[in-house]
């Protein structure tokens, strides 16, 4: 199968703007678009930058733009994006965020953004035994956010990073709250909340369900923002917040 990757290009040290660069290349329909990319760069032009890593949908290194949407490379089949032989097919970086090279971002600022919602068990009290004892039920209210790898594809698809709100924390640090929030062990609500209840915070999200469409691992993540912010109207409906 014969096929184009349309890949945008950029090197600071050289270019002034980013630009589209063809390259045509033969590939198995069955084959992955991270295949297509190293075949680019291994055969073709050495110079392409992209992130890779594990190469099976679970570091969320080779997060990008393939065909207008957010995907991970490894987990895209060819035939996932070309209909026919001789398709074109355009793969850009992620955006809302710096860009570094080609196709690799700068995801300083998303990881800040993460690290603000405190990712991480908040809990001083005394350990009865040798662990905090959880039942399934308790385990299954947050099971859905830890499938998250960090891919920064929501935070790329949010409408709301494209100028509306350019400061709102992000997805994908609200789904993360979340995995903490209704996990029974954690305490760490109200340490949460000054960066949650807040313009930026959950309050800025619109119901896009963008996040929740490129989600490489299938995570709810616009119903766990919504939950977030029913915890905190509800805290303050008891005066707890």
């Amino acid at each position: 199968m014969k096929i184009t990757l349309q890949i945008q290009r950029y090197n600071p040290d050289a270019d002034e703007q980013p630009y589209f660069k063809e390259y045509p290349i033969e590939v198995e329909p069955s084959d992955r678009l991270l295949d297509a990319l190293m075949q680019v760069k291994n055969f073709i032009d050495g110079t392409l930058a992209f992130r890779k890593s594990c190469a099976h949908g679970v570091c969320g290194s080779d997060g990008m733009i393939i065909n207008g949407q957010e995907r991970l490379a490894c987990k895209t089949l060819v035939q996932d994006v070309a209909e026919a032989d001789g398709a074109v097919i355009k793969v850009e970086p992620l955006k809302h965020l710096p860009l570094l090279r080609d196709l690799m971002v700068d995801q300083d600022e998303f990881f800040a953004r993460w690290r603000r919602v405190k990712p991480f068990l908040i809990n001083q009290e005394p350990v009865a035994e040798k662990e905090r004892v959880q039942s399934p039920e308790e385990r299954g209210l947050f099971d859905d956010p830890t499938k998250c790898i960090l891919c920064a594809s929501c935070y790329s698809a949010c409408p709301i990073l494209d100028g509306k709100n350019a400061a709102f924390i992000g997805p994908a640090a609200v789904a993360q709250a979340a995995r903490f929030l209704f996990d029974s062990r954690d305490r760490g609500f109200s340490e949460r909340l000054a960066v949650l209840d807040h313009p930026d915070g959950v309050w800025a999200c619109e119901n896009h369900f963008q996040c929740t469409r490129v989600c490489p691992r299938g995570i709810k993540i616009t119903k766990n923002i919504n939950l977030t912010k029913r915890q905190i109207t509800k805290a303050k409906e008891r005066g707890e917040a």
